[in-house]
């Protein structure tokens, strides 16, 4: 349904070397740069998530709204987990199986440098 999505930020190095590392994590790279913006996607694909500078503080969406990340495995959710709090993340929810949404449901969930609730999942069995 959703071709890309962007949210807005603050400072857009910070911003940038935050999601380099935890989305290299889950196995997504740059897709292109610009002076005030950075896409992300699948190597080899165009951008499905970006982040783009804005001039003024962004008012940022509070309860209710996350975005989550498909992760390849287990690993690769507790990486991005590891990776969001060495590059100025903070913890919203430990890596684990979250048997509420599904027996395989296995997440960590940050807030990111600019205010904005993620998560990484994989929802498959070992």
């Amino acid at each position: 349904m959703l071709h890309h999505l962007s949210f807005a930020v603050s400072d857009i190095n910070r911003a940038a070397t935050f999601y380099d590392a935890v989305l290299r994590s889950l196995g997504y790279v740059r897709a292109w740069t610009d002076d005030t913006a950075v896409g992300y996607g699948y190597p080899g694909g165009g951008d499905k998530f970006a982040i783009k500078l804005v001039p003024a503080y962004a008012s940022i969406p509070g309860e209710g709204f996350h975005l989550a990340f498909a992760a390849g495995s287990r690993a690769a959710v507790d990486e991005f987990h590891a990776s969001a709090l060495t590059h100025g993340g903070r913890d919203n929810g430990l890596p684990g199986l979250r048997p509420h949404y599904g027996s395989c449901y296995y997440a960590a969930f940050i807030i990111d440098p600019d205010g904005y609730r993620i998560e990484a999942v994989i929802n498959e069995p070992v």
